[in-house]
């Protein structure tokens, strides 16, 4: 099919165009009335900080929700309880690794903690999955991890991407497509007993570390969860192996992200896919696996089964972690650099807006409440996320200082906007707290005393939430609006 269902960049511009133009029409209307109208413009900041209030409040009880839930499936020994589920000894893992210019002590932590996991190995095909662009490098890595590890599983598969292949983005969607049905072709004429629908995919970063129980708990999962090929499996994903290296703004976003997913993890009718997670063999066959020119294959994938099976596909949550670096560069500077670019790259996730259009539009057996529960989530997300923080830490302090009206209620505005502020400022103390509980132990070369920047990080919070939230979000947004596609970046880390 030319694009998904029918729509590539450029083809429909309007919805394209529509994220950014809120966003920006938002922004101007802001200053431009705060100087002509400027109650109106307190009246609205003050519902909008309202509508944050609530909205931060109802975060963080979803938040500690699934906190506890990760807390209590963390003490479960899945490895014992998926030996009562009939039919767990026929379930393989295959997992993707693509990589590009990753060397190979990060490549080789990851097959590590595939060993160390509770899992059967001998049912767990790994896919090593390079780029020609990057050969020399891949192939000396590919070899050094077969000969040190290919014994150890049921097969490790080799692959490499071509370069310039017509109707592709060079990056991580392009590689796994490409990857994908190079191992359907192995899969078929090496293993024939092992049917489809006992084939679970794990689609990973390269620098994941998954956690010891992951995989008996993901196959737990797959024999018990009604109807288990028309759902995906998303864990919580933690950016905490390089975290306590990293600079404070790094870890800020890093556990902001890691926050977000979980409190999404405990309403799984808003949930897409994130990151690294699994899915079903069976659904990646169906749908041509992922889309080769796109930025965001992480949630695309999950769009393409919902579109596929008619809106009968959901996401199924894992309270169990896998576990990324965070970004990283040579300097302070650069960490900050690669940080922003890695936040923009999220944020492209707005490219899926006039995809989801094009495809709800032919797609007429989707329920029109899901249709128009998904499209609003999206669109209400990608303009919270440009414009909150800007209305809440800048923009609405300008109408305040221009305001001349002796309305009680303009008069009291600057009060009325602080104790909102104040009441919403739990949600930072919340997250700071649970930040502590998810840091993995501190390495001896790291001073004892790095607990306390640790918790006095959460002051750059605002900062931050600017710096590498909104901007991104608006950069990102405004490449769409006018047609300058962004391309894949690949993530800069470093231990």
């Amino acid at each position: 099919m030319d694009g998904f269902y029918g729509y590539k960049y450029g083809r429909m511009r309007f919805w394209e165009i529509l994220p950014g133009s809120l966003v920006w029409s938002t922004f101007f209307l802001g200053v431009a009335l705060s100087f002509f109208a400027p109650v109106y413009v307190v009246v609205f900041i003050i519902v909008f900080d309202l509508y944050w209030f609530f909205r931060v409040a109802y975060f963080v009880i979803f938040l500690f929700v699934a906190w506890i839930a990760v807390r209590r499936a963390g003490k479960v020994d899945w490895a014992a309880r998926v030996r009562e589920v009939a039919g767990s000894d026929r379930v393989h893992h295959l997992v993707f690794l693509p990589t590009y210019k990753e060397e190979l002590p990060v490549i080789r932590s990851t097959f590590r903690s595939f060993l160390s996991a509770h899992a059967s190995h001998e049912r767990m095909i790994v896919v090593l999955a390079g780029e020609e662009r990057d050969a020399v490098r891949f192939r000396k890595n590919a070899a050094a991890i077969e000969r040190e590890f290919g014994h150890r599983f049921k097969k490790i598969i080799v692959t490499e991407h071509p370069q310039g292949l017509p109707d592709e983005i060079p990056g991580k969607g392009s590689n796994l497509a490409w990857a994908g049905r190079r191992v359907a072709e192995v899969l078929e004429a090496e293993f024939p007993d092992v049917k489809d629908e006992d084939v679970v995919v794990s689609a990973f970063d390269v620098d994941t570390v998954v956690h010891p129980q992951y995989f008996a708990y993901l196959t737990y999962l797959y024999r018990t969860v009604p109807n288990p090929t028309r759902t995906s499996y998303q864990p919580v994903a933690l950016f905490s192996n390089t975290i306590w290296t990293a600079p404070a703004p790094v870890r800020i976003a890093a556990f902001g992200t890691t926050f977000w997913l979980m409190g999404e993890l405990a309403r799984p009718e808003r949930l897409w896919t994130f990151s690294s997670h699994s899915m079903p063999w069976v659904m990646l066959k169906d749908v041509g696996f992922w889309q080769r020119d796109i930025v965001s294959e992480d949630s695309r994938i999950f769009l393409q089964a919902f579109v596929h099976y008619h809106g009968d596909y959901r996401v199924t949550p894992m309270y169990l972690p896998v576990s990324m670096d965070t970004v990283a560069g040579k300097t302070y500077l650069e960490s900050l650099k690669a940080l922003y670019k890695q936040q923009r790259r999220w944020a492209w996730g707005v490219e899926h807006l006039p995809a989801m259009v094009a495809a709800f539009s032919r797609e007429k057996r989707i329920p029109f409440s899901k249709k128009f529960r998904y499209l609003f989530n999206h669109l209400e997300g990608m303009y919270t996320w440009a414009t909150a923080p800007l209305l809440i830490f800048l923009l609405g302090q300008l109408p305040l200082a221009l305001v001349r009206d002796p309305d009680a209620l303009i008069q009291a505005a600057p009060f009325t906007l602080q104790q909102i502020m104040q009441l919403a400022m739990a949600g930072v103390f919340v997250s700071g707290i649970l930040s502590l509980t998810l840091l993995p132990p501190r390495p001896k070369t790291v001073k004892g005393w790095a607990w306390l920047v640790m918790i006095a990080q959460w002051m750059l919070l605002p900062v931050t939430f600017i710096a590498f939230g909104a901007l991104p979000a608006i950069d990102a947004q405004t490449r769409f609006l006018l047609g300058r596609y962004l391309g894949f970046n690949v993530t800069k880390k470093g231990r």
